[in-house]
């Protein structure tokens, strides 16, 4: 399995983004991931997901999951461990997509 450190190595930069903000299909508020110290790997990895996908559907959050390596089998026995992980199960679990907005600086 590859490490999650090294997937991030094949990521694009996301230096000119200043937060992503996830958002449920009814528009409610579902998350918001900050390019801040702790914070950088799910950036990249959301970031990655939205080009790809446009959105963080079924596929973007399998993806995701294979993506983020060794800390999905530490959510899933973690919960709440890894927040960001955590979304991504959900989006699978409750069939429920979310809506990407990337805010640039």
């Amino acid at each position: 399995m590859q490490k999650f450190c090294d997937v991030l190595l094949t990521l694009d930069s996301v230096d000119d983004v200043q937060r992503i903000e996830l958002y449920a299909e009814d528009g409610k508020p579902a998350g918001v991931i900050e390019n801040k110290p702790g914070s950088q790997g799910s950036m990249k990895v959301y970031h990655h997901l939205y080009k790809m996908y446009g959105s963080i559907s079924l596929d973007a959050a399998v993806e995701g999951l294979a993506l983020y390596a060794e800390h999905t089998e530490d959510a899933e026995n973690c919960p709440g461990k890894h927040p960001n992980v955590d979304k991504l199960i959900n989006v699978l679990e409750n069939e429920a997509p979310l809506t990407v907005k990337i805010i640039t600086i």
